[in-house]
Parts: structure tokens; sequence; C-alpha cells
């Protein structure tokens, strides 16, 4: 990717992804956005990876593996505990260019592996429609699993907090792993009505490098992929992590596309599948329409039914088009996603907009039927 392309990306990052979110890496990513060397970083990533996210996440494991340096102060993660203030773009600026053959050995080889535990509370109201509607277990398969840790969500506890100080509970009642999340409605809508649990009778992971938790090199480069200023979700991840290597899920090596009919056959073909997205079509590139078609192939043997967390743009748009009100973000929500479940009967897709969602998980808004 050339430099100016690349120096957007940067700039796009840290003003739809970023802001209002992270003022640390809003600030890093639009100082990298004018800055050769830094940018020039990224220069050495694989086709398609040069994204704010690995920059950072490079950035934020060469910090971990320097914990008293005094850019160290800036990352929460690490015990910091200091705003963004003049020092920080210096004292970044010359810690990465300081490691810069490091730097680019990580950019080089690594993928951006966020697996965002508190994205199952927003994708378990559509696993549960999903599962009513196959009338009975399903066999759940995450295409983009990194660790595989959503793939344990019937074993979290949910909380979800509506207007008026309604609460929706689902789930176990001693689960390690509790998700909150905030459940306004649209106009129109109604709450959704979700069981306590769902009934998953066989479970796996495809991903191009999927991550061993028993690794802690590998683990290390999953908490680098949590933003340093979020150390709450730094903390559920090591819960949520602790929590699967008591339940290990299998976990495929393999092209989400290419790879895709040989993960699902692994799974009972009795059981209705359910595929599962979140953030991870954002990756296909111009091969998104290819995993849509792969999907549809599927549903010639068995029910199937793809839910998908994520940008509008990246993946709902494929099967359910001409919709600008999901590409928008939702103003002072930080709803900027969106929560579909798709249905495919003999190759043909039915798809439904759920929710409006954030990208980390903390909120969702439930759209009318």
């Amino acid at each position: 990717m050339a430099l100016e392309q690349i120096k957007q990306t940067l700039r796009t990052f840290a003003e739809v992804e970023a802001r209002g979110v992270s003022p640390l890496y809003d600030h890093l990513a639009t100082r990298a956005a004018e800055d050769d060397d830094v940018a020039g970083l990224l220069a050495d990533a694989r086709g398609g990876e040069a994204r704010g996210t690995l920059l950072m996440a490079a950035a934020h494991r060469l910090v971990q593996a320097d914990p008293i340096h005094p850019l160290s102060r800036y990352y929460p993660s690490l015990g910091g505990f200091d705003g963004v203030d003049g020092e920080t773009w210096p004292l970044f600026r010359s810690f990465l260019l300081e490691r810069k053959d490091k730097a680019r050995e990580i950019i080089a080889s690594r993928y951006t592996q966020t697996n965002e535990v508190r994205r199952a509370a927003l994708v378990y109201p559509a696993i549960s429609v999903a599962a009513k509607e196959a009338g009975g277990k399903i066999a759940l398969l995450e295409v983009g699993c990194s660790a595989g840790l959503l793939l344990g969500l019937d074993r979290f506890a949910y909380r979800y907090q509506c207007d008026g100080g309604v609460q929706l509970v689902a789930g176990p009642a001693k689960a390690a792993v509790g998700l909150h999340c905030s459940l306004d409605l649209a106009p129109g809508a109604v709450l959704p009505k979700l069981p306590k649990k769902v009934a998953i009778g066989a479970r796996a992971g495809l991903d191009r490098a999927p991550v061993d938790l028993a690794d802690e090199d590998e683990l290390a480069w999953l908490e680098a992929c949590v933003w340093a200023d979020q150390p709450d979700r730094i903390r559920l991840l090591r819960t949520a992590a602790a929590e699967q290597r008591k339940h290990a899920p299998t976990l495929i090596t393999g092209d989400g596309i290419d790879d895709l009919a040989p993960a699902a056959a692994s799974l009972p073909a009795e059981l209705p599948l359910v595929v599962l997205t979140s953030h991870a079509l954002a990756y296909f590139g111009d091969r998104r329409a290819a995993f849509v078609e792969e999907l549809a192939k599927l549903s010639a043997d068995r029910p199937v039914w793809w839910v998908t967390e994520g940008f509008y743009g990246a993946a709902l748009d494929l099967v359910l088009p001409d919709r600008p009100d999901l590409a928008a973000a939702v103003p002072g929500t930080g709803e900027m996603c969106v929560l579909g479940l798709v249905r495919f009967t003999d190759g043909k897709p039915e798809a439904r907009a759920l929710a409006r969602t954030t990208p980390h998980g903390q909120r969702m808004t439930w759209l009318p039927a």
C-alpha cells in the first residue's frame, strides 16, 4: 500500500473508530497520519492489513515488553494513569522508531486479532432467534474466530439494561464471565425475548491464524490488540480466556472462504448450522461476495443461518442492500455497526437487520421487525 493511502487509513481510523472512544488512539493515529516515518512502518504489513489497529497493537506489544519505559504511563493497560498531553506523541514516536525493526517484524508477521468478549452480548439475541427458528440444538461455526472466545457465549451471563430500569437477563447465574449491555428501543420496536440458554450441540472456529491461549506469547498478542486505554476489556479477555481453556473448542486453521465448506462439514450434519462473523468480513476485501455464495451453497445440505455483527458496508449490505440508514452512525450513541440475521433457504438469503450496535459491545438499539 502506498504511503499516502496508509496515512489516509490512519486518519480514518482516528476519526471514525477511535474518536470519542479512545483518546489515546485517536491522538496517536492522528499524529501518525502526518508522520512519514511512523506511518511508513505499516508498509511492511501483509496485503490489506495496513490498518491503524495493527500499528497500535504492534506498539502496545512493544510497550508490554518494556513496561518501565516512560511511555507506559499513558497506557492504563500497564498501570499508567496519565492522560494525553504534549509529551505523549514525542515519546510514542521515539519509542517506536527506536524499535522500528521489531515493529516491522510484528507488523509483517501478525494480523489484528481483537477477540472482543463483550460482542457476545450483541450476538446472543440473534443466535437465540436462529436457534428458535431451528427448533432445537444448533451447530455454531465462527469464521474469523481468533482464539474462539465467542464460541463459549452460551456459558456467559448477560444483563441488558433497558429504559425505565427494566433488565433482561440470560445465561447461567454463576457464570465466570458476566456481560452488561445497554439495550434501547428504536421507534416501533419491542424488546426481544431472550431465552435463558441456547442449546449448542457442536461448535468450531475457523481462522487463518487461530490463537492458542496456552501459548503465553499468543495471549500477549491478543491482549495487545485490545485498545490500551480500555483496561476493563483486557481484564474481561483474561477471564474469558481462563474459562475457555476449560472448555477448549475446535479451532481450524484455514481460509474463511476456501475452507468454509470443510469446516462446516466437521460439525454434525443433522444439526442446523449457524455461522457467526463479528467484524471479520472487513478483512475479506473484494472476496466478501464469495463468502456469501459459499454460505448459500451450504444451505443445499442443511438449514443455514448467518449472524453478522459489524459495519453495514462490510457485510450486511451484500444481502440487504440500499439501507443508508444502517450505514450512518447513530448520533450521540457510538452505534456505528449493525447486527444482522440471514436465513438461507435453498441458496436464497432472507436478511433482517435486528439492531444497531457499538463496535465493542457496550450498547445496542433494537430495531422494529
